[in-house]
């Protein structure tokens, strides 16, 4: 009788471990987008710019932040666990830094045509250049390191965008 008992926790144990895997699987892909052939980063990337086009431009700035804190948060741990199986130090496959990047990019931009190109066009650069600081980050652990390189490189998008449309070099 303990032995099936035994045997029964065993299997309901590896079964939620497996359930688990799939999830942290399903967030750092992003779903499909992980899985494109071709440049999965920038699919990821140009499908979250299409979303914000017509979708979370809508968003108040606190409740769009709050989404970025939280994508963040379960990104460094999704990475994290899927590197960690994959025995990768950051695979192609993972994409949810890119999420959170290229979302920190779009902050609070109108969602013209123009803005939200520029936003995916310069967040693409400085992910796939990773000029100073952008590749010291690489190097944090773990999830920490997957992550922060897209988040920093989000964030001097941002920053250019802001210089680009305040100088008004290119008009929304």
């Amino acid at each position: 009788m303990k032995a099936a008992e035994s045997e029964a926790k065993m299997e309901a144990t590896t079964e939620k471990a497996a359930k688990t895997r799939a999830l942290w699987n399903g967030v750092s892909t992003c779903g499909p987008l992980g899985f494109v052939p071709i440049a999965p980063g920038t699919a990821a990337s140009l499908a979250i710019a299409l979303l914000y086009k017509y979708v979370l431009f809508r968003l108040s700035l606190p409740v769009y932040l709050a989404l970025v804190v939280f994508l963040f948060a379960c990104g460094v741990m999704a990475s994290a666990v899927q590197a960690s199986a994959l025995g990768q130090r950051d695979p192609r496959r993972i994409v949810i830094d890119e999420v959170c990047g290229q979302l920190i990019a779009l902050a609070a931009l109108p969602a013209t045509w123009t803005a939200v190109g520029l936003a995916f066009l310069i967040f693409r650069l400085f992910d796939i250049a990773k000029p100073f600081p952008i590749r010291r980050t690489e190097k944090l652990p773990g999830g920490w390191g997957i992550m922060a390189d897209d988040v920093l490189a989000g964030l001097m998008a941002r920053l250019l965008l802001c210089v680009i449309l305040e100088l008004r070099i290119v008009v929304t």
